[in-house]
C-alpha cells in the first residue's frame, strides 16, 4: 500500500499528516493564523522522527488544492512540489471543500442516525459577505459545484426547502447572521485538517489522478488583489 504525506494549508490551520493506505499513521497541526511558512517544514520533519518513515520511503504528496487563502495555498503547494520532484514522485491535488465535506460527514455519524436526506456546504471565508463554498450530498455527490458566493437572506432557499442543510468552515459564521430558517444547521467547530485528505488522495493515487508537478496551481477561484497599507511614507528608502 502506499505511503503518502498529506498537507494542508487553505485555511487558518497548517496541517500535515502521514497515511499508509487509508490508514492514518500520525499528524501534527496548528490553528494558529499565519503560521505556514513557519511551522509546515518543521512538521514535515517531525512527522518521519517521530515515526521512523523516511521521506524516501513516500510514494506520493498531496496536497490542499483550493479555494481557500493565497498565501497558505501558494505555501502549501510549493512544499509539495518541492517534495513530489526532489523525490522524484507523483504529486495529488485534493480538493479543499470536499476534503471538508468527507470530514465532516465522518463527523456527523450518519450511519448512526440515518437521516441521508441532508446537504453539505462546505464554506471559506473571503472578504465581506463573500464566501467560496460547495455543496454535497450524503454520498458526497456534487449538488452544486465550487463557486464564490455573496450571500444574503434569499440565499439557498431552493435547498432549504425540503432538506437539513449543513452549513460549516470559516465562511459558515457569516451566514449564521443572515439566514435564518428551520432546516439550516451552522457549525462552529470544523476545522480543516490533513487527516480528511487521506481517502481521496488515496483513491486518487489508486487511479493514478497525478497533477503535473511543474506547471500545476492551486485553485484560488479568484484572482489574488493585493492591498498598500494606509499612511505609507513614500519616497524615504
Amino acid at each position: 500500500m502506499a505511503k503518502i504525506l498529506h498537507i494542508e494549508t487553505a485555511t487558518p490551520t497548517c496541517s500535515v499528516a502521514l497515511s499508509y493506505g487509508r490508514e492514518l499513521v500520525s499528524f501534527k497541526e496548528s490553528h494558529i493564523d499565519k503560521s505556514h511558512a513557519s511551522l509546515l517544514t518543521v512538521f514535515i520533519d517531525d512527522l518521519f522522527k517521530e515515526t521512523g518513515i523516511s521521506a524516501t520511503e513516500l510514494d506520493a504528496v498531496s496536497v490542499s488544492m483550493g479555494p481557500g487563502s493565497y498565501t497558505g495555498l501558494r505555501i502549501g503547494v510549493s512544499v509539495a512540489k518541492g517534495l513530489a520532484y526532489g523525490l522524484g514522485i507523483p504529486m495529488l491535488a485534493v480538493s479543499t471543500l470536499k476534503a471538508m465535506a468527507l470530514g465532516f460527514l465522518k463527523r456527523l455519524e450518519v450511519e448512526k442516525n440515518g437521516d441521508h436526506t441532508f446537504l453539505l456546504c462546505p464554506m471559506i471565508d473571503a472578504r465581506r459577505m463573500e464566501v467560496y463554498l460547495a455543496m454535497y450530498d450524503s454520498k458526497l455527490e456534487t449538488v452544486q459545484d465550487v463557486s464564490a458566493l455573496i450571500v444574503d437572506k434569499n440565499s439557498f432557499l431552493k435547498e432549504l426547502k425540503n432538506r437539513k442543510l449543513h452549513f460549516f468552515g470559516s465562511g459558515a459564521q457569516k451566514c449564521e447572521s443572515v439566514i435564518n430558517h428551520k432546516n439550516a444547521f451552522f457549525n462552529h467547530d470544523y476545522l480543516n485538517s490533513s487527516k480528511d485528505l487521506i481517502p481521496l488522495a488515496y483513491n486518487q493515487f489508486k487511479r493514478k489522478e497525478f497533477v503535473d508537478t511543474a506547471y500545476f496551481e492551486p485553485y484560488y477561484l479568484k484572482d489574488f488583489i493585493a492591498t498598500t497599507p494606509k499612511n505609507k511614507i513614500l519616497g524615504s528608502i
